[in-house]
């Protein structure tokens, strides 16, 4: 067979979360096991109305470029709006969150007369879904780094997010399977764990005696002592239990960085977002982890310009950056997403919301320089990711003018910083 017919590996495409690029390496590991060739697929993300533009873009770029392939859509945009990629000429198949983590799913799209043969859209119903993880990645991403998914799904409704309708309910992975997955991770050198999940702080209410996260993060430290670093993801601030928090307070090994689901810094805002904190809560959780672990550094998501939000209303949020010393920003301006509360409330204009999300990024940018600023003259424990490129405990990066041995960790001088880089 020459090079021209031979059976090209499928091309895989991924927008969106961390947890869809966990997901996308599993889709890997079942295409190759099912024998798929020649396709594109394309895992979607639908966390905002931009999300699902790009997805648009992206698939239409990707036709393009590959115009003898078969494409084939998923992920949270697939899930959530499926006639939408399914009128789309360039898609042959759009599959959902649940059925592109089965087996069954792409060995039935294998071969070169799939199409056709089965209905185009194979979308179910994503909150009928009772487990997660069914097929684990042992690592993905940096040879340093592995990350391991814990729980998916969420069960609360924040008023703006389409998510938990494109993730279903949410359901966690039993604690001694993600113990048995960490253990493999570090036996193949992975000096670094990152936990995550659509509301890591819920792992464990679905599960016998509702453990807590804590519970799980003192459970991976204790019975994995070879593990040096264990880093999570990403938290509602209000869920965190005593566990958690002692962890924060007594374990080197659980990384002095959290990102925190705040969306807002202003209590009516808060309130119509259907968000279960206040400002006050937030500003109260950062005082009690720096007091706890005093080099703790946040990260955060904040939306730009939530409907009803007034100036007053903004500058709240503004300032909740300088009052929880927010260091790592994720600033979303606001686009209504169909189906959801927030979608049919006043909106601000569009001039107004990007001024604002703008505002809020320089705020982010102020936080950075001040914290990289903070690290010259210190040592810090770096993760090397590549040999020229390493990350601290609190999860700033670090270039380095000489290789360094990637996936180690090395303890470093920090020399001085450029733009969002420490140097060493």
């Amino acid at each position: 067979m020459d090079g021209t017919n031979a059976p090209r590996p499928p091309v895989f495409a991924t927008l969106g979360c961390r947890l869809n690029t966990y997901e996308t390496e599993a889709m890997k590991v079942l295409a190759a096991g099912a024998g798929i060739d020649n396709a594109v697929v394309v895992n979607t993300c639908a966390v905002t109305a931009e999300a699902v533009r790009k997805a648009r873009q992206e698939i239409r770029r990707l036709r393009r470029e590959n115009p003898s392939a078969t494409i084939i859509v998923t992920g949270c945009a697939a899930q959530t709006e499926p006639e939408t990629f399914a009128a789309m000429a360039e898609v042959d198949r759009v599959i959902g969150n649940a059925e592109k983590m089965q087996a069954d799913t792409w060995t039935a799209m294998a071969g070169p007369d799939f199409i056709g043969t089965t209905e185009k859209v194979q979308v179910d119903d994503i909150m009928s879904v009772r487990e997660t993880a069914g097929h684990l990645i042992d690592g993905f991403g940096t040879r340093a780094r592995a990350y391991v998914q814990i729980q998916n799904g969420c069960d609360h409704r924040c008023t703006f997010c389409i998510i938990p309708f494109g993730r279903g309910n949410s359901r966690s992975v039993p604690a001694g399977v993600v113990v048995d997955q960490i253990r493999r991770l570090v036996a193949r050198g992975y000096n670094e764990v990152v936990l995550t999940g659509v509301d890591l702080t819920s792992w464990g209410a679905d599960l016998p005696a509702e453990p807590r996260l804590g519970d799980l993060v003192m459970r991976i430290l204790k019975l994995v002592p070879e593990l040096p670093r264990l880093r999570i993801s990403s938290i509602d601030s209000i869920e965190a239990d005593e566990a958690l928090m002692r962890a924060i307070a007594e374990e080197d090994r659980l990384m002095p960085h959290l990102h925190l689901s705040l969306q807002a810094g202003d209590n009516m805002i808060l309130k119509r977002m259907k968000r279960r904190h206040s400002r006050e809560d937030a500003i109260a959780f950062c005082q009690q982890a720096r007091r706890l672990r005093p080099d703790m550094t946040f990260g955060a998501d904040i939306i730009a310009g939530f409907p009803t939000e007034t100036e007053a209303m903004f500058l709240n949020s503004l300032r909740l950056v300088e009052e929880c010393d927010l260091t790592w920003l994720h600033v979303f301006p606001y686009s209504p997403r169909h189906g959801t509360p927030a979608a049919r409330m006043p909106q601000v204009h569009g001039t107004a919301v990007r001024d604002r999300a703008a505002r809020l990024r320089a705020a982010g940018e102020a936080g950075i320089a001040r914290h990289l600023g903070a690290q010259i003259g210190r040592s810090h424990r770096i993760l090397m990711e590549s040999p020229r490129m390493g990350r601290t405990e609190q999860f700033a990066e670090v270039v380095f003018a000489t290789d360094q041995a990637e996936g180690q960790i090395v303890c470093k001088e920090i020399k001085g910083q450029d733009g969002h880089q420490l140097t060493a």
